[in-house]
């Protein structure tokens, strides 16, 4: 009796699952908020040779400027002058400096401090978690731009109370989400697998739970960053940030204000850029969630 013969298929092709990379490039949030930002850091860096102007020059026969598409405008002034006779454009180009310094900087402090003892927290519970949580608790009950005046107010002005108020203020945020998906991870199956494996409660910690919250951290401290540069422009408005000689956007909504009537460009371009900085971080940030959290690309 003659073997039947196996016929055989085309052999199936392995699934390819997307690149993280691919998912970014994929996300229009994350190409408009992060586009947006590396703009914004390549003009901060770069500021000396792309203003037009010295930021710090006055000239008072060229106060109050128009913009460049306004009757009365000067050749060069793009976004008009002060009353002191000084560059918008420029000042705008040179606060983006400090907005950026202390936006990086106090998120990444603050989600360093507030990652460690979020994961304390949640993993090792107990006595841990009830101080951690109270202190939580406790701080988070002050409302925190008064709470970040009364701070920068104490150390005294200049970039490095901004940032040290706002990491001071801001670690709780941090803290508070961390040990929350800590708790949650630590009840999956992975987690299980592991401890009846017998790997150290801190390689599980380090190496199984901390990869898992690395999404949702990224996002937050996106989102973050907008809510800094919002604290640092109030600060700037009540001057308890850097010097007033320095280009903030808070300084020059402030200085804006004043000049509404007859300067309305003063206040609607430092605006327009604060609002478009959040958004930016805003949007930044809620892309790169969805393109790095499987679970919310099902």
């Amino acid at each position: 009796m003659a073997e039947p013969i196996a016929i055989t298929g085309p052999a199936a092709k392995p699934r390819r699952t997307p690149s993280r990379l691919r998912n970014l490039f994929a996300e229009r949030q994350v190409l408009f908020g992060g586009g947006f930002i590396l703009l914004l850091v390549v003009i901060a860096i770069f500021a000396p040779f792309i203003a037009p102007k010295d930021p710090l020059e006055q000239d008072l026969m060229l106060g109050s400027l128009p913009p460049a598409w306004l009757d009365g405008a000067e050749p060069g002034y793009y976004l008009g002058t002060d009353d002191l006779g000084r560059d918008v454009l420029s000042r705008l180009i040179y606060g983006s400096r400090i907005a950026l310094l202390v936006a990086f900087v106090s998120a990444s402090l603050a989600a360093l401090i507030g990652t460690v003892f979020g994961l304390l927290a949640g993993w090792y519970g107990g006595w841990a978690d009830r101080i951690i949580s109270r202190i939580v608790d406790i701080w988070m009950a002050f409302p925190p731009v008064l709470l970040s005046i009364l701070l920068v107010a104490v150390f005294g002005s200049g970039v490095h109370s901004v940032i040290a108020a706002i990491v001071i203020i801001d670690w709780t945020r941090f803290c508070r989400v961390v040990r929350a998906e800590t708790l949650a991870q630590s009840q999956l199956d992975y987690v299980t697998a592991a401890r009846t494996a017998g790997f150290p409660r801190m390689k599980i910690l380090t190496r199984e739970i901390f990869p898992n919250i690395v999404p949702i951290l990224i996002a937050l401290v996106s989102l973050e960053m907008g809510i800094v540069v919002v604290v640092e422009a109030i600060l700037s408005f009540v001057g308890l940030s850097v010097s007033s000689d320095t280009p903030t956007w808070g300084g020059m909504i402030a200085q804006g204000r004043q000049l509404i009537h007859h300067a309305w460009w003063l206040l609607v371009a430092p605006l327009a850029v604060l609002f478009t900085t959040v958004l930016a971080f805003n949007q930044l940030g809620s892309g790169l969630r969805r393109a790095l959290d499987p679970v919310l690309r099902r």
